[in-house]
């Protein structure tokens, strides 16, 4: 990309994933651009110890984002990484999972370009596959799911108007980001278009960290063991015929019902 030419010393922004939870399942390359930044824009679900990495005299600017409460509204977060690189700093913009699964990453890169900013792109361990693995749920299996789709339970007018029908298909795993304040309206309408009352569906909260809990039911029964459970983000939602191997296959973390139930 071109410097921009109103900066001399243009610096760069590296839009990095810190994975899913778990410090050790931070990337190395990551874990280097952290330890070699000159400033660090992080969200709130990033692992517990990774600000650690950082240099004593990096800056650390905190721009948490959870569902309708926004530190910093997202349109500001995209200049403030303009500026900071305009001043000739190494940015590492730390996102919690994969920058580009439901992170905006795009939208910033966007911003950034537009801006003549350089950038580069370090993935992550998006929560779904980590989350899955910590639970004792694999995404597909030749006997149950031959795809696996990811959806958001919470678009960005604040709706859960989805592609239902394609979504409440057989033989599939379907795992829903930030969908635990609709957790009702997802499983209705997932029964609504067509898969059983019975088809099973569970949710991991801090998934891979010690705080893991795996809550399992079927699309009737999970919205009210989740209320009864008081469950609340970070958590996913998975549903899916492979969430009856669970029972089978839990190796980490507290299972709180089983997938029978």
């Amino acid at each position: 990309m071109k410097q921009d030419p109103a900066s001399p010393k243009a610096g760069m922004v590296y839009l990095v994933g810190s994975g899913p939870g778990a410090l050790d399942l931070l990337t190395l390359r990551a874990a280097r651009l952290i330890g070699e930044a000159d400033a660090i824009v992080y969200d709130h679900l990033i692992p517990d110890g990774v600000l650690d990495l950082a240099r004593p005299d990096a800056q650390r600017i905190y721009v948490g984002k959870e569902t309708s409460n926004h530190t910093v509204p997202q349109e500001e977060l995209n200049l403030l990484l303009v500026r900071l690189a305009r001043e000739g700093l190494t940015v590492v913009r730390l996102k919690g999972g994969d920058p580009f699964v439901f992170g905006r990453g795009g939208e910033e890169l966007e911003t950034l370009q537009e801006h003549g900013v350089r950038f580069a792109v370090v993935p992550g361990v998006t929560a779904a596959a980590g989350c899955a693995s910590h639970a004792g749920i694999p995404l597909t299996h030749r006997d149950h799911a031959q795809t696996v789709t990811f959806a958001t339970g919470h678009l960005k007018d604040g709706t859960i108007n989805l592609d239902w029908p394609a979504l409440a298909r057989p033989n599939q795993t379907v795992v829903f980001y930030m969908g635990i304040g609709g957790i009702d309206e997802i499983c209705r309408q997932m029964i609504a278009h067509g898969l059983p009352p019975t088809h099973p569906a569970a949710i991991v909260q801090n998934g891979t960290t010690p705080r893991q809990r795996v809550l399992t039911g079927n699309l009737a029964s999970l919205p009210g063991k989740a209320h009864a459970a008081k469950v609340t983000s970070p958590a996913l939602i998975i549903v899916g015929s492979v969430v009856g191997l669970q029972g089978k296959l839990a190796w980490f973390g507290e299972t709180l019902a089983d997938a029978a139930a």
